[in-house]
């Protein structure tokens, strides 16, 4: 829980330093305003939904945040634009929990709401690099797509005018590879040359200005327009780790534009952050269309993959600094003393409330990981100091100047 609250503080900070701010929404929501917003998978599958047996109505807990945003921003069409809000919280998914996959876990969102603009699109991914960059990850791709790309080449050259079963197939190829893309593709009714047609077009990635060169043919409107966008959000960016990639759908059916995926070599666990474009969410609750954008990072899938990687470890047990140990039972109000100063001076503190022996005290003190024990005795408490001891220093201090020397012991 250290290490969690530490990786969300920092992540905070960041979101902070590119001007958004806090937001909080519900863990639940009433069924009838999310149904329909997040597409068959997550509706039929991976949501919990149950009745109030006193209230008779449906629920379901907060399956990710960013259809709170668009229903606040629904209710509230005063709200000064651009609308920059960032929301850590809680969200819940109907999983069978395994290896990074959980029914409950954080996600840090940071959106933008009100610009229709490649530079909205760009910020938002430049924050998310951030965010890995700070953390010390290295080998990480942020993989970028359109879906108007998409939508445009499958309508222009495929004849496909509901892509969206495509798209959830195209989602699962992390999961189950080419093959098994392939395989549900064809359970799906599409003919084999169809779906050779698909996997060819899903395979192309690389440098956008390569890739986007071999695309610029194709005459749908869709498509100048995606190619238009993410030509001015890579020429912002000019990141190293951007991928052009056109396997990256991302599942949920709201998005309308750029999306992304941050992804690392090893361990494969699927990726640690993403997002996109979402202009016509906002116009499901109120009937206005409004463009946003926004990413979505994985507390815990995060943590996991820095764990393996080295970046994080688990070494800090306890926020302690100081622990007061009483060498003799009648010490304990001086100890008591001891302590409530260095609290006052901004220090954690804590102090034995079991009566251990000086012996038991310092045992338990090491199992935390306490930096440094404070002995007071009758020796102390009569000439009004304490002895400062850490990794087999020793310093006897004034009661008067603890808070100082504490300070320096500790640096």
């Amino acid at each position: 829980m250290i290490l969690r609250k530490e990786v969300m503080a920092k992540i905070e900070e960041i979101f902070k330093r590119y001007g958004f701010d806090p937001f909080e929404t519900p863990v639940l929501e009433y069924w009838e305003t999310v149904r329909g917003k997040l597409g068959e998978e997550a509706e039929t599958k991976l949501m919990f939904i149950f009745p109030d047996f006193m209230s008779k109505e449906w629920y379901t807990l907060r399956y990710e945040l960013t259809f709170p945003l668009a229903r606040y921003i629904a209710m509230h069409p005063e709200t000064p634009l651009p609308f920059k809000r960032y929301h850590i919280g809680r969200v819940w998914r109907h999983e069978e929990p395994q290896k990074s996959r959980y029914r409950e876990f954080w996600q840090c969102d940071a959106d933008t709401v009100g610009s229709p603009y490649p530079e909205a699109d760009a910020e938002i991914i430049k924050l998310n690099i951030e965010v890995m960059r700070d953390f010390g990850f290295q080998e990480f791709t942020v993989k970028v797509n359109d879906r108007r790309l998409l939508t445009g080449i499958f309508e222009e050259e495929l004849g496909i005018d509901n892509p969206l079963p495509v798209y959830r197939s195209i989602d699962k190829l992390d999961k189950i590879g080419e093959d098994g893309v392939r395989a549900d593709l064809l359970y799906k009714g599409m003919h084999e040359d169809l779906v050779d047609k698909i996997m060819g077009l899903i395979s192309v990635r690389g440098e956008f200005e390569e890739v986007s060169e071999n695309l610029r043919g194709v005459k749908n409107e869709k498509v100048l327009q995606a190619l238009s966008h993410l030509e001015e959000i890579f020429s912002i960016l000019e990141e190293k780790n951007l991928l052009f990639d056109l396997s990256l759908v991302r599942g949920l059916e709201y998005y309308t534009g750029p999306v992304f995926e941050t992804v690392v070599k090893e361990p494969r666990i699927g990726s640690l952050a993403g997002g996109g474009r979402y202009d016509r969410l906002i116009g499901l609750y109120s009937g206005r269309d409004v463009p946003a954008t926004g990413v979505s990072i994985g507390v815990e899938r995060l943590i996991d993959a820095g764990l393996e990687l080295g970046v994080f470890n688990l070494n800090k047990k306890s926020y302690i600094q100081a622990f007061v140990v009483s060498v003799r039972r009648e010490s304990w109000r001086y100890a008591w003393k001891v302590a409530e100063i260095l609290r006052s001076g901004g220090f954690y503190v804590s102090l034995d409330l079991m009566r251990r022996n000086q012996s038991n005290q310092r045992e338990y003190a090491r199992k935390l990981g306490t930096e440094v024990m404070i002995f007071v005795g009758p020796k102390e408490e009569e000439n009004e100091t304490v002895t400062l001891y850490r990794d087999g220093k020793r310093k006897s201090v004034p009661l008067r100047s603890i808070v100082s020397e504490l300070s320096a012991f500790l640096s």
